[in-house]
């Protein structure tokens, strides 16, 4: 798709489909011959992504195409590659820059999301799948580890005993397994997947765009920076604009809410 004019500069884009809006970017994986598998090329595009989110922020919606998110990394590309190319940390390093943009990433799950491709989704702030979505990272079974992210997020999404399930056992977790233990949060239809990731965009475009940045970098932020850092990111918050507009606003409808429930009951008494 083409960037519309002052967006996303797209040209040259073979892996990804984009899809920009006023207030987010969907960006669709697109290599379906290879079930969306994860190549150099998509970590080259999905770093251009990055780049114009971080100087552009809105929320982005990851999701796959023809029926799978991503079936991992490139396993002809992953053979060839040796220990200066794991030193590079070619796919943890845009993974941990998609979990750094400022804006909430939603992942929209549906089938495979496996090895390189669930260490995309564990990046995402939100992830929502299909009854199809099949998510675990199969690493090991390959005499690798997995090295984007799992090993670490991982525990800390779903805790210790299910991480080692499927990161030291093989585990692919089905739809149920996965909202069971909390790795995906809401459970769609492959039809209305899509919908559901813009209402979940829809929720947070009601929010305030600088408070919901703030949130979550604080979110985020070392346990040894609290609460320094929640009260000098409430003091930027306090000073804001939207602070004053959004609670005027609250306080208002209060007052109107109250205003006419006394009007009835003084119509009822009359």
């Amino acid at each position: 798709m083409a960037a519309r004019p002052g967006g996303l500069d797209t040209a040259g884009f073979g892996t990804l489909l984009v899809e920009e809006r006023e207030d987010r970017l969907v960006v669709l994986l697109n290599r379906p011959e290879v079930r969306n598998a994860i190549d150099q090329q998509m970590v080259d595009e999905l770093h251009s992504v990055c780049a114009y989110l971080e100087q552009t922020p809105k929320v982005l919606i990851l999701a796959g195409t023809e029926g799978v998110f991503a079936s991992g990394a490139d396993i002809a590309q992953l053979r060839e590659r040796r220990r200066d190319d794991a030193l590079q940390g070619i796919n943890s390093t845009i993974f941990v820059r998609i979990a750094k943009l400022p804006m909430p990433v939603i992942a929209a799950l549906d089938g495979f999301c496996l090895g390189g491709g669930a260490e995309l989704a564990y990046a995402a702030d939100f992830r929502i799948g299909t009854p199809g979505v099949r998510i675990g990272n199969p690493e090991t079974g390959l005499g690798i580890l997995a090295a984007a992210g799992a090993s670490w997020r991982l525990k800390e999404l779903v805790g210790e005993p299910v991480a080692k399930d499927i990161l030291l056992a093989g585990a692919v977790l089905r739809a149920d397994r996965a909202l069971a233990v909390g790795l995906i949060t809401e459970v769609h239809e492959p039809a209305e997947l899509m919908d559901a990731a813009h209402a979940l965009a829809d929720r947070i475009a009601q929010q305030d765009p600088l408070a919901v940045r703030i949130t979550k970098s604080v979110f985020h932020a070392p346990a040894e920076a609290h609460p320094l850092i929640d009260q000098l990111a409430q003091g930027i918050l306090f000073e804001s604009q939207a602070k004053f507009d959004r609670m005027q606003a609250f306080l208002d409808k209060k007052s109107d809410k109250k205003s006419a429930k006394k009007s009835a009951q003084e119509s009822a008494a009359k």
